[in-house]
């Protein structure tokens, strides 16, 4: 993967050593040290420079990012690949249920991963698979991929201070009651589980999700989650503990009668472009088999 990024200086950055700089852009010592290993990779109005060279107001600063090798021990797979949003710097994907992001050992060849490795090799780029927000293999809806290191690097920077605004859409049995709210309880794992969580106010990790009822039909609540953290299972293991699991959930409420998945989805993502700073929101529309849950 090739990216050239070009920066103008300002007169309040004059003075700045370009390490310093790109610094501020939220580049982590780890990426300049791969710049510094690249050919070329930092220019000053056009002429190959030094990461300690000073910059002057109205220079031009370039960064020529080049990665030649891809992930290795991802085999690219044709795959269904439903992409809502690429530039340079990013992917959006609207990740159907069943499709995990990584491939492991039981799902070594059906991945997000395997897919995105298809589609570049395709074009004949290397490509290095860095997932941003990562969904549970039967969670359908959003995710944002980076595509190249500085990207990768700004959005999980980005996740870690929670400016990537998260909303699903989930489906429960029944009327939810209060019919919005905000749901603070910490969450750990039960026993020795490797997967399964729980709330847990003695050991848990803090965790904190606003709900709101969208519509009721059918027996069954349509609810807007937003997740001010990001813990293994929140939203799942929230709904629970409100009393309003999510319908299809083997883990925590195997109601399979009108799905066979959790009934969750990752509709809108909200977030500034890791490089332009340019505000961007995605939406990702209700799957059919959590609409069918809805209809009388």
């Amino acid at each position: 993967m090739k990216r050239t990024i070009t920066y103008h200086i300002k007169e309040n950055e004059d003075g700045l050593r370009a390490e310093q700089y790109l610094r501020r852009k939220g580049y982590s010592y780890q990426n300049i040290t791969q710049l510094k290993k690249m050919p070329e990779s930092l220019l000053i109005d056009g002429v190959w420079s030094y990461m300690r060279t000073p910059l002057k107001s109205g220079n031009i600063l370039t960064v020529r990012i080049t990665e030649e090798e891809s992930s290795p021990n991802i085999p690219p797979v044709k795959l269904p690949l439903d992409i809502v949003y690429e530039d340079g710097d990013l992917l959006v994907v609207n990740k159907p249920a069943g499709m995990p992001v990584h491939p492991s050992l039981n799902n070594y060849l059906n991945s997000l991963a395997n897919a995105l490795m298809w589609y570049y090799e395709q074009q004949g780029i290397p490509f290095v698979f860095r997932c941003t927000n990562r969904l549970d293999r039967d969670t359908s809806g959003l995710t944002v991929v980076a595509k190249h290191m500085v990207s990768s690097c700004i959005l999980s920077q980005m996740g870690v201070r929670h400016e990537i605004e998260r909303e699903y859409l989930a489906v429960v049995r029944g009327n939810v009651v209060p019919s919005e709210g905000t749901i603070c309880a910490p969450i750990g794992r039960t026993g020795n589980s490797l997967i399964e969580r729980k709330v847990d106010f003695e050991h848990g990790e803090p965790a904190v999700t606003h709900y709101r009822v969208l519509k009721e039909e059918n027996g069954h609540s349509l609810l807007s989650l937003i997740l001010e953290t990001g813990r293994t299972h929140q939203i799942r293991v929230h709904m629970k503990y409100l009393g309003f699991p999510l319908v299809g959930d083997y883990l925590y409420n195997p109601d399979m009668e009108f799905i066979r998945r959790q009934a969750l989805h990752s509709h809108r993502l909200a977030f500034r472009h890791p490089i332009t700073g340019e505000p961007m929101e995605f939406t990702a529309p209700l799957p059919e088999d959590m609409a069918h849950i809805l209809r009388p």
